[in-house]
This record gives structure tokens, sequence and C-alpha cells, in this order.
């Protein structure tokens, strides 16, 4: 029997996967976390109609609930509504506070795949329950660990390896011990002083070393500490040393790598790391203290 809502019907139509916006201010709502559980329904389409139904014509994000409208039933989503000053931006009619409830629960009626779906997620998870998941799913994408530019490149462990080693040219290296020198000529300049990053094979996973100076409140600094390139319950499954010296005097640190899903920046300045104070980093450089000869020695390790 034909359907009596030809709106309905187009939701069988040509599959399209609704975008989540950027603003993670929506409803809270519980995700569906197990993957398994969630790949038993039947795969969803959502026609390019009906994302186009459910996109705010200002942001171009998809809308949550509440969804605005004006008198004449053009929709808005909260967030935009301030910044159009009361104005529907499509027919500039007052807008009043009107819900567009209907609108509301035809998204409420959705189930959609992970946006992430091409890296592997196979989990089916209703509309206003989707964004929230795909904030936390384990298959989204990692970010470039590279500190000292602003590197928007992001893509699962394998391929970042690959751009890590091709486009930064970073040192990579295979073991589990290291032994590396870090100089430089005037250690007085702080700002922009970041070595290049060494990334080490071991245990079939990747980790990235970092040293650089920065600012401890008026206090120059150096810190060295580990990443791992993978998710924070992996890392934890790991440990690390890093050593420093000199003149008979040495200082030693030992700590879990953090994963990269924390920035290089946030960690450094949660100080997770080996820190030495630029008077003793001198010291260790040893002769007439004007040049920094640093040597930082380290080992990870599996934790049984």
């Amino acid at each position: 029997m034909a359907s009596v809502n030809p709106f309905f019907d187009d939701l069988q139509s040509k599959p399209e996967v609704i975008d989540p916006p950027q603003n993670e201010d929506i409803m809270d709502c519980e995700a569906v976390n197990d993957p398994t559980q969630a790949a038993i329904k039947p795969n969803v389409t959502v026609s390019s109609s009906v994302r186009e139904l459910l996109e705010c014509p200002v942001c171009l994000n998809a809308m949550y609930p509440p969804i605005h409208q004006c008198s004449n039933g053009h929709t808005l989503c909260s967030g935009c509504k301030p910044r159009v000053h009361n104005r529907c931006p499509t027919c500039r009619h007052e807008l009043g506070n009107i819900r567009c409830l209907a609108l509301e629960k035809v998204a409420a009626s959705l189930e959609l795949p992970c946006k992430y779906q091409s890296f592997g997620c196979i989990g089916i998870y209703p509309y206003y329950s989707k964004l929230k998941h795909e904030s936390q799913c384990s298959y989204r994408p990692y970010s470039c660990p590279y500190a000292g530019s602003e590197c928007t490149v992001i893509g699962d462990i394998p391929y970042l390896v690959a751009h890590l080693k091709d486009d930064h040219k970073v040192d990579m290296h295979n073991g589990s011990t290291f032994n590396h020198r870090y100089v430089k000529s005037n250690p007085h300049e702080v700002e922009n002083a970041t070595w290049m990053l060494t990334v080490f094979s071991c245990f079939g996973e990747y980790f990235c070393l970092h040293f650089e100076a920065f600012q401890l409140g008026i206090s120059p600094v150096y810190i060295a500490f580990l990443r791992f390139m993978g998710d924070d319950n992996e890392a934890k499954n790991y440990s690390y040393s890093l050593e420093v010296g000199g003149n008979g005097r040495k200082m030693i640190w030992q700590g879990v790598p953090r994963s990269i899903r924390d920035s290089h920046r946030k960690v450094r300045d949660s100080f997770d790391g080996l820190i030495i104070q630029r008077n003793m980093a001198l010291f260790f450089s040893g002769g007439d203290r004007k040049e920094l000869k640093l040597r930082v020695t380290g080992r990870i390790w599996k934790e049984q």
C-alpha cells in the first residue's frame, strides 16, 4: 500500500549522513556505546531533502532542540537565533519564540551511522545521541602530534607516522632506548625554542619524544616528555624514564606516556615530564655555561 505521506517516503531514498554541528552545547542524551549491539540495527538512510530540513540556514550545521521557526515556517538553530537579532534570515520576519516541534520529532525518529564509519566504526546511533558518541568514538582520527607548527592533518596512526616522516622530516628510530643531544647557542632565547620531534617504534607501537623551552611563571625551563600514538587506555600499558646530568650530578624522571589525544600544549602545560631549570641545564652543559649542551637518555618499557 502506498504511503500517504511523501515526506516520510523520502526518508528511505538516497543515503546521506547528517554531519553534526561544531557546537557541542546540545541536549544531554545518552549515547549508545556498544558498537556490537548497535551494529545489529538495520542500516539507516537519510535523503538530501531531510538533510536540508535539519540544516541551519546560518551556520549550515545540523540542528538540535530547541529548533526555532518564524511565522512563515523557516527554521533556525538555537545557537544562531541571537546572532540574527530576532529576524528570520530567510524572510526577515520577526522570529519570536516559536518552536518547530514537528521537525524536532522527525529528528528524534532518525538513527544514523557514525561519521567515522570509514575509519571502522559500525555503530548506528539515534540522531540526538550521535554527536555525543562521535566526540568519544574510539575510531575518530588523531591529530598530527608535531609541535612547533599549526599542522591540521588528521588520520589513523599509520597515516600519521608516514606524514611525520615524509612531510615533517622527523627523526625515526627503532628500539626502546635512546640517547639524544640538545644544543642551543643562545639558551636565553625561550620563545620558539622547540627541537625536532623524535618518533620511536617499539613493542609494535609508536612514541613521540618532545623537548623544548618555555616560561614557567617568570622562570625559563626546559621540558622533555613522551607521548603515545594511540588512546589513553593503551598508553597506560607503558612507562618510560628520562635522565639528564653532568658534572657528577643527574636528574631522573619516570612516568607514563600521554596519549596524543591530549594536545602537545596540554601535556606541556601540565608539567607532566622532566623539567630542568635553565641554570641547572647550563650547569649540566659544562664549560662557560653560555651554550646549552644537554644529553638526555631514556628507556621505554611495557608494564606486565
